[in-house]
């Protein structure tokens, strides 16, 4: 068994969290005593369109506030059984690395997955920065698994998701009514 790093973190944009976020966040908090989970695009001056990915600034892919994604993140790792006093979540404006010693322990270590581009550009950065970086695992992009952009999409149209995303996650979907939000934001109607 590998040591336990004293902090971790972790990040993503959690744009509806499901199975596969947090496998990926109970294999950080495996790695370490202490998780800082990072959400990314925390609010659109924050959020850069980036090629490795163009779809990720689209507002579509980013229905939910910084807030709810912290409240859903929390709800979600509670829920799992990880304690409340072992994880952090902040705002990790990712495609801003000027900023990430504002939100983050440069210290610590970076943990990612990889499927894509978007995932080697930021293994790369992160490396460039100097930070500690720990790939938990490199996979095909056909072997990612469940999808967030799949998750919205069955919502808006009504086909069936709540197996995909736990239990916390689907009564606050329901409690803040995202599939109208979504809707809205499809026709191009500002929420």
């Amino acid at each position: 068994m590998e040591r336990l790093e004293r902090v971790g973190v972790i990040h993503g944009r959690f744009q509806i969290l499901h199975h596969d976020h947090l496998r990926y966040l109970l294999a950080g908090k495996e790695r370490c005593r202490h998780l800082v989970v990072g959400i990314t695009n925390p609010e659109p001056a924050l959020t850069l369109h980036d090629p490795a990915d163009p779809s990720r600034s689209d507002p579509l892919a980013n229905p939910l506030t910084y807030y709810e994604r912290h409240i859903m993140v929390r709800a979600v790792l509670v829920e799992a059984g990880v304690p409340l006093e072992s994880f952090t979540i902040v705002p990790f404006p990712v495609n801003l690395p000027d900023r990430y010693r504002y939100y983050v322990p440069l210290d610590a270590v970076f943990f990612l997955t990889i499927y894509d581009d978007w995932g080697r550009k930021k293994r790369s950065l992160f490396e460039s920065l100097g930070l500690k970086v720990r790939v938990l695992w490199e996979r095909p992009r056909e072997q990612k698994g469940i999808s967030a952009a799949d998750v919205r999409r069955r919502l808006v149209r009504g086909e069936p998701w709540r197996h995909l995303v736990p239990r916390s996650t689907a009564v606050l979907v329901e409690r803040w009514n995202v599939v109208q939000r979504l809707r809205s934001l499809e026709h191009g109607e500002s929420c």
